[in-house]
This record gives structure tokens, sequence and C-alpha cells, in this order.
């Protein structure tokens, strides 16, 4: 039973920091009888991350047989493997696109419960907070207290599950690319370890943003309401492009930040640090096979996505908008007809259908970027000595 599971698994050779494969143990014994797989050299199961020795593989040393008659080096052996293996193959970014809407059509129950989880708290405080809104007779009376207790619970509840939402999202791809079950319920203990780390993670990381965000707009505001004249300006443009790139660096360093804290199960400051030097490896490839580049053609596909969708969903609010700002020329009275017409407009089935469609394909990002993940490992694979990995060597 266990010589069929090992024949099934595939696996990846790492000589000198390339990598070769998939290959069953068939094709690895081949390899170690012609002298070209040593003991020593680095190896992991095709689904796995974690990079282990050659002789770990089960029944692949422990198996009788003649070993070759001379004994090559591990740099000899380099030599060997490179000639006539297959190197392991690259994901287009189509492909990259492909394989995640394989996963997610494939898991679609999971992943559907997944969003429940973090979706439906999210859904009760946004009703919670149009039945407060709608009313401008709105009294302080305890029935009051009890929507807007409810309505604050789920938002906290919401935020406590997003780490929940994270962690998953990671899992369950991997789960399901290596061919695995993947059972929702049963990976939730799994998925539950990870909250601590996570959590600690998104406040750090979304901590970051809202904290450069907050700084530009108090020193535009501030700058706003010293003086008028065409030096504040460019001292808010000139911020404004500080920000922009600020930003950018940030996003950069935390591109795979989730993979890494869940499935490299890296401790914050490795997952940040193995994060950053991912995203910028890769340097000598094309600009559009590097981590970076890919990351940031799939997220602004799922960004255009969603400004599609918010504009579909906001398109009647939009028009009216724009009617009140041409046609009303007295700013309080516009102010005052914009809040109106928010209230008057009470519950938009169109709004709520867009904005459900966006969460139920919102795992399609996390999915996307997973796979690009483990394919942005086997083009540059990370000096695992450097972060506790062993790997025999």
């Amino acid at each position: 039973m266990l010589d069929d599971q090992a024949m099934a698994q595939q696996w990846i050779i790492r000589v000198q920091g390339k990598e070769y494969g998939p290959a069953d143990i068939e094709t690895l014994r081949e390899w170690k009888t012609e002298g070209r797989l040593l003991r020593g050299n680095e190896a992991r199961r095709a689904e796995s991350d974690l990079w282990k020795t050659a002789e770990d593989i089960p029944s692949l040393f422990d198996v009788v047989a003649a070993e070759p008659a001379m004994s090559l080096s591990n740099g000899s052996a380099a030599e060997h493997l490179t000639q006539p293996l297959i190197e392991l193959q690259r994901r287009s970014l189509a492909q990259i696109l492909a394989e995640a809407f394989r996963i997610y059509s494939k898991g679609f129950a999971q992943f559907f419960g997944l969003v429940f989880i973090v979706a439906l708290p999210s859904i009760c405080t946004q009703l919670t907070n149009s039945m407060l809104g709608a009313r401008s007779d709105v009294e302080l009376d305890f029935r009051t207290l009890i929507v807007a207790a409810f309505g604050l619970g789920m938002f906290l509840f919401g935020l406590a599950m997003w780490p929940v939402f994270v962690a998953g999202i990671q899992i369950l791809p991997a789960e399901l690319s290596a061919g695995r079950e993947a059972r929702l319920f049963k990976l939730f203990p799994r998925i539950l370890k990870f909250w601590p780390r996570v959590a600690m993670l998104c406040i750090f990381v979304y901590g970051s943003y809202a904290f450069w965000t907050l700084l530009l707009l108090g020193f535009v505001l501030w700058i706003a309401l010293s003086s008028l004249g065409l030096a504040p300006i460019l001292i808010s443009l000139l911020l404004l492009a500080f920000w922009v790139w600020i930003i950018g660096r940030i996003w950069v360093n935390f591109l795979f930040w989730q993979q890494f804290a869940v499935l490299a199960d890296a401790d914050p400051g490795n997952a940040l640090r193995q994060s950053k030097e991912l995203a910028r490896s890769g340097r000598d490839l094309p600009w559009s096979q590097r981590p970076l580049w890919r990351g940031v053609l799939i997220a602004s596909i799922w960004f255009a996505f969603v400004l599609v969708l918010q504009i579909g969903a906001e398109w009647h609010t939009i028009q009216q908008y724009f009617h009140e700002l041409t046609t009303t020329q007295d700013p309080q009275a516009l102010l005052q007809k914009l809040t109106e017409s928010q209230r008057a407009r009470g519950f938009d089935l169109l709004s709520f259908s867009l904005n459900l469609l966006q969460r139920i394909l919102q795992p399609l990002l996390g999915i996307a970027f997973v796979v690009l993940y483990f394919d942005s490992k086997a083009v540059a694979p990370i000096d695992s000595s450097r972060h506790g990995v062993d790997t025999g060597a």
C-alpha cells in the first residue's frame, strides 16, 4: 500500500537552484541508477512547499538496486542532471488564470462556504445601517439600541472572521491543486490554527496602508486650511506622489505575505521578509514573467472587474448626483438634496446583487495568487537555509 502511494506521487528535484520534474518514483530511480540523482539533492513533492532531500523519498534509496559505478560530486551531478532532464515549466499568465478558474470551479461549494462566513456579518451590518439611515426620525430608544448593537456586533464578528477567510483561501487551493479532497469543515481546525498569526499580520499590513493614507490626508487638510495659493497645491501634489510611491513599495513587499504565513508556515517576521524577496526575484527574467509584474497584472484585472461592478451598482446614484451637480448652484442645498436622495433610496436589489456577485467571485483573486506563489517559487526559489528549512545539505 505504501509502495503504491509512493508510485503515485510526483516529485521536484532541485540542483544548484534549478528545478526539474515533476517526476514519478520510477523516473527518479532511473536518474539515481544513472548517477544523476544523489542522496543529498534537494527534493519536494509536487504539491508541497517543504524541501527535503532525495534520500527521504520513500522507496528510492532504501530499495535494493545497483548503485552507479562511479561516484559523482554534487557539481558533476548537476552537470549530468542538466542535460536530459525536463526543466520545470513556468506557467504563462493565461495559464495561471485558467488554473485559478479550474480550482475555483472544482471547489466552488467550499469557497462559497468560506465567503459565507465573512459575507453574512457584512450583509447584516449593511442592512442594519440601511434600516437606521433610512429613518429621518430615529429616536434613541431601546429598540434602536438593540439594532445598533446588533450591527456593531456583526461588524466586529466580520472582522474576526477575516483572518479565517485569508487562511482558508490559501489552504483550500493548495489542497485542491494537489488533487486531495478538500472539505471546509474538515480543514477548519487547521485554518483556525493560523488565526493568531494571520490576525497579527492583518493588523500590521492593513494598518500600514491606513497609517500612510491618514497621514497624507492630514497633511493635505492642514495645507488646504492654512492658506490658498499655488505653493500649497504643489506641495499637495508632491505629497500625493510620495503617497503613491510608498503605497506601491508596501504593496510589493506584502505581495505574498498571506502565502508565506500560511502555506510556508513562516512566523510574521519571516513571512514579510520572504514575501519581499520573492516579489523582487526573477530580475533576470523578462518583465512579464517576474512575480512582481504578474501580481500587478492579476490584481489590476480584478480591480478593473470590481470597478465595473461598483459603477453598475451605483449607476443610478451617480446619474442622480450628476444631475444635482449640474442643476443646483447652492452648495448647502446640493448637500441636503444628496442626503435626502440617499435616504430615500432604500434597498436597491441591483446594487445588492452585484455586490453579492463580487463577494462570491472574490476567492478567485486569492486562488490566482496562490497559483502565482507556487509558480514563482519554482522559478526563483528562496534560499531556504536562511529561513530554517532543513535542506539536508
